[in-house]
């Protein structure tokens, strides 16, 4: 384990610990900061949709001139 995953293992184990009111108020202090809140909503996303099929970009790029 790299010393970055295991240092967040610890983290995430003093959050899981704490109790409700605490884990609520390191949550609202991560919402707060601007960077945190945006980087928080990008990872519920990729968690919420990396089931769902992709496909690559150019194609994606494709696509979009064709409708233009």
């Amino acid at each position: 384990m790299a010393k970055a995953e295991a240092l967040a293992e610890v983290f995430l184990r003093a959050l899981r610990s704490l109790p409700k009111a605490g884990r609520e108020r390191v949550l609202q202090g991560l919402i707060k900061d601007r960077t945190m809140r945006r980087d928080l909503m990008d990872l519920a996303v990729i968690e919420e949709r990396k089931g769902e099929p992709s496909r690559p970009f150019r194609d994606y790029l494709k696509e979009r001139r064709g409708r233009g």
